[in-house]
């Protein structure tokens, strides 16, 4: 490729950014699109927008830019959480040690590079840019120790880095989990693989095993049970709420009032809803949240939630193996309620370690199906084998602008769709093994989405382009380095695209949310549906933090062998650092969090990309034929390797399990002997398995209608949360013509269903 297709690309993706960029800044101002740009705010602050002409809002601006830069990180820590902050301090990590590596090697061994042999230099829109990379390098030559000596330099502020951030994650951590000190988490732990015994319930072999063996410290449990079916009606009914929520919140004003609506289709309008003044209600008898038996019906499984006194015995507990056979009493600690994937507490452990085998060899087949794509991507980036095997497309080739299009900006670009499917697919397969938490499978599928995009972008992508007439790439493991040695600095060209189509242009389609302006304009103009605005997306760190890793992966390859990627990957990282603010404040919701456990895995990409791109520096300097840089290159591979045996032994530890000096300075606070019956009932409270976490009640709606036998109904629906409730409110939902919801009788046969099964445990039903 020639640098006018490398610019040809660069033009390309600045007008994109450029244009997404001030779209963005017009768009977030309208009152439209409060919802799709300030959804965390719009939820949490329940603010709207004016919607009088103001001119203000049609003008770009770079307001936002400033608020973005502004923030700190504490501000972050409190508004989106710990997962967000190291999010942040990856991109920080990113733009320190890569602007460091853009001096060095823009200024230093750029140069060294383009003048590396005698030969006659065209302009530089015709140069290769294959005279930019270490290729151009004659063998033997003496200037060979620049490049050993700035590989030392980035290497040894890199492992200083993140050593620094390490140390600063993990402090955070530790601050962060001592100031929850109210986490019903740390008082509870998740025992899954309990023997079945045929003479008592799973929740009587809980309460014997722990009695007997952890009496002092054992509080009560809280079986699991398998209510897919029951839960799948709350979460509709939650569904059905959220949809109807709305009129209560305009009640007051318009009492009485029928809400006519139009038809976006033939523009008929109707009275479907009528806002009725609120009657009173008789108080629903709230449940029982130890008597499990009353709210779920379908019987208990070899999962249970076992509540300790305190934290510290919950933490010992957690950590120590219960009986000779590890496959029976596993225990961990229980995930925050709000986090739990309950649908997954009812597999049989035993049948995990088989799901993990499965979803191995799944991800295994789904990345060497993958390969089919990239090596036809690859097969655009090189011209002469594309006319050979394509004669018809010869004409247009010869086309100068074609050629640049073609070779500098469409492989990327087909990339990129491509691995839009990556993600969605690793979700499954962590879906699949069995996590017990969302934060959990979010994780997984973070740690197969990233070795995914390394695999395929990375040693895909270098060894199908370079070696593309041979049958196997690596026909034998020791010589890895020198195939990887010459095939790097090859597609160097064709990373420097893939960052400015994969990096520039996906912040920008990032900050102006593209499906969910898209889907905002359906749901109001084509579908007239009101907001909602209890549903707001989480941030997706299983797509964001590979992408950021990789094209850390992409700096330190290329940083020494081909540095003309680095100017364009600094632009992303500076860019990112903004958008991602941005987003954090304004646009995503954190549901769930893992506690900074992301930073350990962004910790080891490094190390693998620092030691990946010294092996590759060792092969080359083997190429070139230079023994000095080479014999320098192995102890640097040694010290590395030895640096990261260090982190895991002196801060890794901290992010597996609870210091227990933490823990037990945080049980000072923790509750006395008579408050046990408090602590009791909210921890039974907290994990009751049909809680209604998000908050939603449905007390106080009433249905005016027809059931299917053609009478009237009317009734009330009922939470366990009811008696907190207030008796009246100022108005109530009624629907007076929509048929074809009878939730009277759904009402009562959920009673009918809770009575026969307080028959069946009592053992009166036959």
């Amino acid at each position: 490729m020639k640098v006018a297709g490398l610019l040809t690309s660069a033009g390309i993706n600045i007008g994109f950014c450029v244009l997404f960029l001030s779209l963005y800044s017009i768009l977030r101002k309208q009152p439209q699109n409060v919802k799709v740009y300030f959804g965390r705010r719009i939820t949490e602050e329940r603010n709207r927008l004016r919607e009088a002409f103001v001119l203000e809002r049609f003008v770009p601006s770079t307001s936002w830019i400033v608020k973005s830069l502004r923030c700190t990180e504490d501000e972050i820590l409190a508004i989106a959480g710990l997962d967000a902050v190291v999010f942040n301090r990856i991109l920080v990590f990113s733009i320190r040690i890569f602007s460091l590596a853009a001096i060095l090697c823009v200024f230093g061994v750029l140069p060294l590079n383009y003048f590396g042999q005698n030969m006659h230099h065209v302009k530089i829109p015709s140069a290769s840019l294959e005279t930019f990379t270490i290729d151009n390098v004659q063998e033997r030559s003496r200037w060979l120790w620049v490049h050993c000596v700035v590989l030392y330099i980035i290497s040894g502020v890199a492992c200083l880095l993140l050593y620094l951030e390490y140390k600063h994650i993990a402090r955070l951590r530790l601050h962060h989990l001592s100031q929850a000190t109210s986490n019903p988490s740390y008082f509870t732990v998740l025992v899954r693989g309990i023997p079945k015994s045929n003479k008592e319930s799973f929740s009587r072999t809980v309460e014997s095993f722990f009695t007997k063996y952890h009496a002092s410290t054992y509080l009560s449990h809280q079986v699991v049970y398998k209510a897919g079916k029951v839960q799948k009606i709350v979460n509709g009914a939650k569904k059905v709420y959220r949809k109807f929520k709305h009129f209560k919140a305009t009640a007051a004003a318009r009492s009485c009032r029928p809400i006519t609506y139009r038809c976006c289709f033939c523009g008929a309008s109707s009275n479907s809803f009528r806002l009725m003044p609120s009657e009173s209600e008789q108080e629903s008898e709230k449940p029982d949240v130890n008597d499990a038996s009353s709210s779920l019906p379908d019987g208990e499984c070899g999962a249970a939630f076992v509540f300790f006194k305190t934290r510290y015995a919950a933490l010992v507990v957690a950590e120590i193996v219960q009986t000779a056979n590890p496959m029976r009493w596993v225990t961990s600690l229980a995930p925050e309620p709000h986090d739990i994937y309950w649908s997954n507490l009812w597999l049989p452990y035993k049948q995990l370690w088989l799901r993990h085998i499965a979803t191995l060899l799944g991800s295994i087949v789904f990345m060497f199906l993958f390969l089919i794509p990239v090596t036809f991507i690859q097969g655009l980036t090189q011209l002469d084998q594309l006319q050979q095997r394509l004669p018809f497309l010869k004409g247009i080739l010869k086309k100068k602008y074609m050629s640049q299009i073609i070779t500098g900006y469409l492989p990327s670009v087909i990339l990129q769709i491509f691995l839009y499917a990556v993600p969605p697919t690793m979700m499954l397969f962590s879906t699949l093994e069995g996590p017990i938490s969302h934060s959990q499978r979010k994780k997984s599928a973070c740690c197969k989405v990233l070795c995914f995009t390394i695999w395929n972008v990375f040693f895909v992508n270098v060894l199908s382009g370079s070696v593309i007439n041979q049958v196997i790439a690596l026909s034998s493991p020791k010589d890895i380095p020198v195939q990887l040695a010459r095939a790097v600095p090859e597609q160097a060209t064709f990373f420097t695209t893939y960052v400015l189509t994969s990096g520039w242009a996906s912040l920008s389609s990032e900050l102006l949310q593209l499906y969910g302006l898209i889907w905002n304009f359906i749901r109001r103009y084509v579908l007239r549906m009101n907001e909602d605005s209890d549903f707001v997306f989480s941030f997706p760190y299983h797509t964001e933090v590979p992408k950021v890793l990789l094209f850390g992966l992409l700096g330190f390859t290329c940083s020494v062998l081909a540095p003309l990627i680095l100017p364009f990957l600094l632009v992303y990282f500076f860019l990112g650092y903004v958008v991602y603010r941005n987003q954090f404040l304004n646009v995503y919701c954190t549901k769930y969090d893992t506690g900074g456990l992301y930073w350990p895995i962004a910790h080891n990409t490094t190390i693998f990309s620092i030691v990946l791109t010294q092996i590759i520096c060792l092969g080359v300097f083997g190429l070139k034929k230079s023994p000095v840089a080479t014999g320098f290159t192995i102890p640097l591979v040694l010290i590395t390797l030895l640096f990261n045996h260090y982190c895991r032994k002196r801060l890794l530890p901290l992010f597996k399990t609870l210091p227990a000096q933490d823990i037990i300075d945080m049980g000072k606070e923790d509750p006395q002997e008579g408050e046990m019956e408090d602590l009791n009932k909210r921890l039974h409270r907290d994990y009751f398995q049909l809680h209604d976490t998000d908050g939603i009640s449905l007390q106080g709606i009433h249905t005016v209608g027809r059931d299917e036998d053609g009478s009237g109904t009317s009734g009330e629906s009922s939470s366990k949360e009811s008696a907190d409730q207030p008796k009246s409110e100022p108005s109530d939902l009624s629907h007076p013509t929509l048929e074809g919801l009878p939730l009277s009788q759904i009402r009562n046969a959920g009673r009918s269903l809770s009575f026969t099964m307080r028959l069946q445990k009592r053992g009166l039903w036959v």
